[in-house]
């Protein structure tokens, strides 16, 4: 009898996980599509707002990858949260878990459509429809996602090295040639960070790093995932926060402290274009154009495979049809999890086009922005759990700063984050006020879903309900060896009710 194919056990390392999570960020796009309206709306003092995200997300991941370290559950987010605060909240938290992955993954085919023709009539004077390159693009996430976790670790490798060296370009260019008017750090100044635009920036700026978090749901698939996982979450975080706050400093340096607002004002599009032009050569400008779109290629294809391996657990934990738990025999992905959720993205691409919707302001913020809102909900309520988690198990082992003091302030921190990212919403989608608050509202409607379907779950399918967010019967196994070789310790608990 042949053996039911799992997931490539042992394929990724550090550089592997982190290669998936800063690939979903999208440096490039973020920095020339995003950065610009940052200066506009906080001025030269926009870099420490990207500092401020990552060390926020830094101190959540203080508390978060050391329960990573005893939950050895693949389902992310939702198991954290199933296992501190109960299944009814994890069931919410999965729903959340798949509006944010699916919304962050399906609204970027927009992004790609439209970047795509841009960048195509800036190389060619010619503009193709946005729906062309957005199909095309949708075939290869596909097939990236369908082949090895070890070919799309290393695709993305590539992809990423490219699109943060032409940033790495351009910034070694303005800081050897001193900048507009010789380097400076004024941006850092109090008078220039704490003013009435930084909030904004800041709702931005935790935009930017959305999907850090994806790293627990390479478990099944990492080396060592004790070492590994919480190694790559720190390396994304940190790596994220300095190099967009270093990008963007150099940019203003590219430009001078007081032009630079101006300039953003007058050709946002064009900023980093126009400075790599000025410091390092047109072919340059037009290398950034191309990498624009492989950068928005590697984030499509790292949020498609960490939607997949959602979809995998969310099938084996029996939320999700059942079919979409299959993994192929060769390759050893969740295929079916894959072509399940490409056929959606064309459904809802397809829909966009026919009414003739804008494939940026619609398409891609429409659909972005409630699944960006949805992960950092997800984060705060992770944040939350850890305590919970701990409280119940007194013979952990791990330290109070790790388990309470981090996690109570990552849970404050966050909360203001959301508040910050509601409260600026209408930065991120230019949308109508009515717009705003449906796309608002999404977010706690299917996490109340989520809940009553719990309650459902628990008469109808008790079995289900009981065994949701629980370990893996593997790792239960290896706790209660652990647990009796170690005089004292406790084996792992199943999560509350």
């Amino acid at each position: 009898m042949t053996d039911t194919p799992t997931l490539r056990r042992g394929s990724l390392g550090t550089a592997d996980i982190a290669f998936f999570v800063v690939s979903a960020a999208a440096p490039l796009t973020v920095m020339a599509g995003v950065a610009p309206l940052a200066l506009l709306i906080g001025g030269i003092g926009a870099p420490a707002g990207y500092l401020a995200a990552g060390i926020t997300l830094a101190v959540f991941a203080v508390g978060f990858t050391t329960m990573s370290r005893h939950v050895r559950n693949a389902g992310g987010f939702y198991a954290y949260i199933t296992q501190g605060l109960g299944r009814p909240a994890g069931f919410g938290a999965a729903l959340l878990a798949l509006l944010g992955y699916l919304g962050m993954n399906i609204g970027v085919f927009g992004l790609l459509g439209s970047a795509t023709s841009d960048t195509v009539e800036a190389l060619t004077g010619h503009r193709i429809p946005w729906l062309l390159p957005a199909l095309i693009g949708l075939a290869v996430i596909w097939y990236g996602g369908f082949r090895s976790i070890d070919f799309g670790a290393k695709l993305l490798g590539v992809l990423l090295l490219a699109e943060t060296g032409i940033l790495v370009l351009l910034a070694a260019a303005v800081l050897l040639k001193g900048g507009a008017h010789g380097l400076s750090l004024h941006s850092f100044a109090p008078g220039n960070v704490l003013t009435d635009g930084m909030p904004g920036v800041l709702a931005m700026a935790f935009a930017a790093f959305t999907g850090f978090e994806s790293t627990v749901i390479y478990r099944r698939e990492a080396r060592d995932p004790d070492r590994t996982v919480p190694r790559a979450t720190y390396l994304a975080v940190a790596f994220l926060g300095l190099f967009y706050a270093f990008v963007v400093w150099t940019v203003i340096q590219a430009y001078g402290d007081t032009e630079v607002v101006a300039a953003a004002a007058q050709d946002p599009g064009g900023l980093f274009f126009t400075a790599i032009d000025q410091y390092v050569g047109g072919w340059a400008a037009d290398l950034m154009h191309v990498l624009i779109v492989t950068s928005i290629l590697a984030s499509l294809l790292a949020f498609h495979n960490a939607t997949s391996r959602y979809g995998l657990a969310l099938a084996e934990e029996g939320l999700l049809p059942r079919a979409l738990g299959r993994i192929h025999p060769r390759h050893r992905s969740p295929y079916v999890s894959g072509l399940a959720q490409s056929l959606l993205t064309l459904l809802v691409v397809g829909v966009f086009a026919a009414a003739g919707a804008d494939p940026y302001t619609q398409l891609l913020l429409w659909v972005n922005t409630p699944g960006m809102l949805a992960l950092v909900a997800l984060q705060l309520l992770a944040a939350v759990a850890v305590p919970c988690w701990f409280r119940r198990r007194p013979g952990h082992g791990e330290g109070a700063l790790r388990t309470v003091a981090a996690p109570a302030l990552a849970a404050v921190l966050l909360t203001g984050a959301l508040w910050l990212v509601v409260d600026h919403i209408d930065l991120l989608t230019g949308a109508s006020d009515t717009v705003n608050r449906v796309l608002i509202l999404i977010v706690p409607a299917v996490f109340a879903v989520g809940v009553l379907y719990a309650l459902r779950t628990r008469a109808r399918r008790p079995g289900v309900y009981a065994a949701f967010g629980a370990e893996p019967a593997e790792a239960v196994g290896a706790d209660v060896a652990a647990a009796e070789a170690d005089a004292g310790a406790p084996a792992a608990a199943t999560p509350g009710r």
